[in-house]
């Protein structure tokens, strides 16, 4: 299932074991290099440890109310877990960042963002263009195969596809099987 990236920033975390709300997210923590949401950054009264992650790992089910996982005990200080710390310490948000293609035009800058639910990879950037583009088109769609790099400051995504040349028909080439031509006779056999 494809959901906006916003519909999950401040969701509720509920729990299994209390049936009640945990916490909510805050923040998503992506990994640059794969595009993958790794786990959120929470926030609320009831956390114990400050920031405090879940990860997508431990989330049991996505539904309409909310991120459900079996308990508290889910969540996790990124200094638990080396590789969650690393991507943690990153910072790193799509919101806002430039997208150029490979001749280095200005394309806008991510407004947003759709993730496929059953792994939690990013699919599709939302861009917002530029004033002067956007009486056009005001939004650009850029699936992620369409991504060649990312770097600190700006998603490079490949230029427009180029044109395919026009196939020209040869008059004549072609031959219709359900047409006689002047040279063949058609044979009747005849059964008994």
């Amino acid at each position: 299932m494809l959901i906006a990236g916003s519909r999950l920033i401040d969701a509720p975390v509920m729990g299994l074991q209390t049936g009640g709300e945990l916490a909510r997210t805050k923040r998503a923590i992506i990994d640059p290099q794969t595009l993958e949401i790794i786990a959120y950054e929470l926030s609320g009264p009831l956390l114990d440890t400050h920031p405090s992650i879940l990860r997508i790992a431990d989330v049991r089910e996505f539904s309409e109310i909310g991120l459900i996982v079996d308990s508290s005990d889910e969540f996790v200080s990124p200094s638990d877990i080396i590789k969650l710390d690393e991507i943690y310490k990153l910072n790193f948000t799509l919101s806002g960042m430039t997208v150029i293609d490979e001749k280095k035009h200005k394309l806008g800058k991510v407004d947003g963002y759709t993730i496929e639910t059953g792994g939690f990879l990013i699919q599709q950037l939302s861009v917002k263009r530029p004033l002067l583009k956007s009486l056009n088109d005001t939004q650009l769609l850029i699936h992620r195969t369409q991504i060649n790099e990312i770097n600190d400051t700006s998603i490079i995504v490949n230029s427009e596809t180029k044109p395919q040349p026009i196939l020209q028909v040869v008059r004549g080439a072609y031959q219709n099987p359900f047409r006689k031509s002047a040279g063949t006779q058609i044979e009747h056999v005849k059964r008994d």
